[in-house]
């Protein structure tokens, strides 16, 4: 019987990493069958997404040595070794702390060094002020904030280094299940920041690992030399 996918083997040299995996509608065999041509094939990382713990637990008895994250719903294979490019996970609040789990379960398997900040929301910004001079010395800030995504901007005022914005879909009825905080981070008068989609951790990691390609990737020139 044909396979009815096809998995991107060239992807590791285009960009770094091996395919990720995104795990919803599709079967445990389907993904044991891609996960074991990943292993195969590429020598990375192998991930795979939004996986819930039932089919977690049903892959890993497929293909050996996976491990898995329940708060990030991510397995692993193979992780990365650290990188020296420095990330920040900045987290508004609890209720925002599954999507935070996904950006540094994600962030940490494909080599980053990560560091997580969790609970500093801009309703008690002394809690922000007193680990400022700590976000500030990361080479990359991923802020995670729902509502009304206020953090996203004043992080984005008072650090150099890149800002993602992860806006989440926590908040009440006018929060619009993220849409609120995903326009507020958009139309953000604090410049330059890239944000990714609502509750998408895995997007700001992704962010994160394009920005550390640039940084630690060896420099050659227009023949390939160092």
């Amino acid at each position: 019987m044909a396979e009815n996918f096809t998995v991107d083997f060239d992807r590791e040299r285009r960009q770094g990493l091996p395919e990720v995996v995104y795990g919803p509608g599709k079967t445990v065999a389907e993904i044991v069958r891609i996960v074991r041509l990943l292993l195969g094939t590429n020598s990375g990382p192998v991930l795979v997404t939004r996986v819930s713990p039932d089919v977690a637990a049903e892959v890993m008895a497929g293909v050996e040595d996976g491990v898995y994250d329940h708060l990030a719903r991510l397995l692993v294979w193979r992780p990365a070794g650290r990188k020296s490019f420095t990330l920040g996970v900045v987290t508004a609040g609890t209720a925002d702390g599954p999507v935070a789990a996904e950006a540094i379960a994600v962030a940490t398997a494909i080599g980053l060094a990560v560091t997580d900040v969790r609970d500093v929301g801009v309703a008690g910004l002394h809690r922000l002020m007193a680990r400022i001079d700590e976000i500030r010395r990361f080479d990359a800030v991923v802020v995670v904030a729902g509502m009304e995504g206020a953090l996203a901007s004043v992080l984005g005022g008072l650090v150099a280094a890149p800002v993602i914005c992860v806006p989440t879909s926590t908040g009440y009825g006018a929060a619009l299940e993220g849409i609120t905080a995903l326009m507020a981070m958009m139309t953000s008068c604090a410049a330059g920041m890239t944000v990714v989609n609502i509750d998408s951790g895995f997007g700001a990691a992704m962010a994160a690992h394009r920005l550390s390609m640039l940084c630690c990737r060896p420099r050659t020139d227009e023949n390939g030399r160092s």
